[in-house]
């Protein structure tokens, strides 16, 4: 039995992605190497995506009775971003369940025409005090559906 090669990832163009937000980089994100450490990406994309459905009205973080856990991450870097650098976070929607919905983010170096880094995160849509799975709320239901 053979076994195909993986395809390996390419960086995406901003047409990939439905919305965007800005998002500057810090003096403390640069590590020793001059560029930004890959652990802030995982925040930008947190940052980028709660920051959204926020102003979209679609996630309440101090009083919803629905919080979405990350269960998986993963991320792949083309190119680096550094400090002072302003990055541009393309977000969408690829899988949208009942309880869970896979967020898909670009960064990119503002003006870039691809992506630096892509990458994803699940979320699991959760009772805030059972921590058990419950459907989409509505309104956040109906919002992530504009970004799939």
């Amino acid at each position: 039995m053979s076994q195909t090669k993986a395809e390996k990832p390419q960086a995406a163009p901003r047409s990939a992605y439905k919305v965007f937000r800005r998002i500057s980089t810090r003096w403390m994100d640069n590590d020793a190497y001059g560029h930004v450490n890959n652990v802030v990406y995982y925040s930008w994309f947190d940052t980028a995506v709660n920051a959204y459905l926020i102003e979209q009205g679609a996630l309440d973080v101090d009083h919803g009775e629905t919080i979405g856990l990350v269960i998986e991450t993963q991320c792949n870097y083309f190119s680096p971003l550094a400090f002072p650098q302003t990055v541009e976070a393309g977000i969408r929607v690829a899988r949208l369940g009942s309880s869970s919905v896979r967020y898909e983010v670009g960064l990119f170096g503002e003006g870039q025409p691809l992506t630096a880094a892509k990458g994803h995160f699940i979320h699991v849509y959760v009772d805030r005090q059972s921590r058990r799975p419950t459907p989409l709320p509505l309104k956040l239901k109906s919002v992530l559906e504009t970004l799939v």
